[in-house]
Formats: C-alpha cells, sequence, structure tokens
C-alpha cells in the first residue's frame, strides 16, 4: 500500500472512536474523583460505628471498636494500657461529652507529617467542641490524634433543613 492507496475516510467511524475515546477519559476522570473523595470511608466507618454504638450506650461494644477487637472480654490484659474503666470516664454517660445524643462527621484528614492513620473530626451533641479520633489505616484501632487540626466549613451538597438540630443561624452565613 502506497501513500496514494490510502484507505477510504469514514466519517462516521472516526466520530465513533472519538466519541469512545473521550468517553473513556471521562469514566476514569470520574471514577478517580470518586476514588479520591472516598479515600477516608473506612476510617470514617470506624468513627460512624464507634459513635454509634456510644450512642445507643452499648459501651462494650464501642471499646470492641476501639481497639479493633471484638472479642476484648476474652483477654482484657491486652489492653491494660487503656482500661475499660478508664474508657468510661473518658466515653460514658459521666464523661466530659455526657450522654451522647447526636453526632455528625464532620471531617477527614491525614496528619501534615503523615503517619498510618486519618483524623476524624466529629461533632458531639451540637457542641462548639468537636471530638477527633485518630483510626489508624493498618489495624483499624481508635486513639488521640497525634496532631492537631481543625477542620473548616466544607461544602454540603445537602445542607441542614430549618428545624432540624444541625440547623442555626450560622449554616445560614456559610
Amino acid at each position: 500500500m502506497t501513500l496514494l492507496d490510502a484507505r477510504e475516510y469514514h466519517p462516521e467511524k472516526e466520530r465513533r472512536k472519538r466519541i469512545r475515546i473521550i468517553s473513556l477519559i471521562v469514566i476514569v476522570l470520574v471514577v478517580a474523583i470518586a476514588g479520591w473523595l472516598n479515600r477516608f470511608w473506612p476510617q470514617k466507618r470506624i468513627a460512624d460505628k464507634f459513635f454509634s454504638d456510644l450512642q445507643g450506650q452499648k459501651f462494650e461494644q464501642a471499646y470492641g471498636v476501639y481497639y479493633a477487637d471484638p472479642d476484648w472480654k476474652q483477654h482484657p490484659q491486652n489492653h491494660a494500657q487503656y482500661p475499660f474503666n478508664e474508657f468510661m470516664q473518658d466515653w460514658g454517660p459521666g464523661s466530659p461529652w455526657g450522654v451522647i445524643k447526636s453526632f455528625r462527621i464532620y471531617g477527614e484528614s491525614n496528619c501534615p507529617g503523615g503517619g498510618s492513620g486519618v483524623v476524624v473530626d466529629v461533632i458531639v451533641n451540637n457542641r462548639s467542641e468537636h471530638a477527633q479520633l485518630y483510626v489508624d489505616k493498618h489495624d483499624k484501632t481508635i486513639s488521640t490524634p497525634p496532631c492537631d487540626l481543625e477542620f473548616q466549613s466544607s461544602f454540603n451538597l445537602f445542607p441542614p433543613a430549618p428545624g432540624s438540630p444541625e440547623f442555626s443561624e450560622e449554616t445560614l452565613r456559610r
């Protein structure tokens, strides 16, 4: 085949090829963005489970989530550095947080210096002071954060409705 014997140009075939390539690029971008936006999903889920157990006053289950060890009662000596009675002082009804009636995950991020976990910021009982947990990516345990992060208000696709517990005059100013 020589240059003068080139294949016949089919505009419809080229248009379909261009559409396939553009579609593939768009799909790859959408998947990449969705993956990036949900990169902390496992840690958020653990924090949500922890606070759901606290809200339901299932403190023993919450302690199991804290250590990623649902059978912690079989070997409490493995958790001697933070025994259950200290956990109850920090998270039980008599804790500084009081009885947890509501919570909302406000944000999540890595510490600036890196690390093996994610800081999850949680609004507890609509208080201005937020609870922060450090969820390890590898063993899924919870601890206090090694860094102090301040989370800014972010874009919320579904803002709280007027009259809901999360709604305030501050919501209007955002």
